[in-house]
């Protein structure tokens, strides 16, 4: 009988340690893919100055766009989002603009880090996924509660607007 509650106890001892490590893995996992999403935010971010003063050069009247696409950088991600369509919307108005090496580099710049960023967004939902599966799920949500394994949100679009289907005017 006390081999049979020894191999019992230690089974559970195995797989408290197993489950504890899953636990501090896939947390470890989520804070690593959010730091990935900083990463391109912040990679935009430091873009978004260069590909403004490019078309500020162009046209001084868009002076509005200009100071959205300011304000936003320092507010939240639709509203830098929306300044962006804006200022590129601005030098859509100006063909030399378009055709200019440096704009067109700035542009390629910014559609690489739009795709890495949306990339890692998938990435860090992933692992919210997962860790969510672990926190939530039978016996693993022991495990979580015991030690405050607490998975993030989601990271979603914060405008309802965003999410509806774009018209396209032709």
């Amino acid at each position: 009988m006390s081999i049979a509650l020894a191999i019992v106890v230690l089974a559970a001892g195995v797989w408290l340690v197993w489950a504890f490590n899953t636990g501090v893995k896939l947390r470890n996992q989520q804070r690593e893919a959010w730091s990935a999403v900083e990463v391109q935010l912040k990679k935009r971010h430091d873009l978004v100055p260069a590909l403004v003063e490019c078309v500020k050069g162009y046209r001084a009247q868009e002076e509005k766009v200009f100071r959205e696409v300011a304000e936003a950088r320092t507010g939240n991600e639709a509203g830098l989002v929306r300044g962006l369509r804006g200022l590129l919307a601005v030098a859509e108005a100006y063909p030399e603009l378009k055709a200019s090496e440096n704009f067109r580099q700035l542009t390629t710049q910014l559609v690489a880090i739009e795709d890495d960023l949306q990339y890692a967004r998938r990435y860090f939902n992933g692992s919210v996924r997962d860790f969510r599966n672990f926190a939530e799920t039978f016996p693993t949500v022991l495990v979580a509660r015991a030690f405050q394994f607490v998975p993030a949100e989601f990271f979603e679009v914060e405008n309802v607007i965003e999410r509806a289907v774009p018209e396209v005017k032709t």
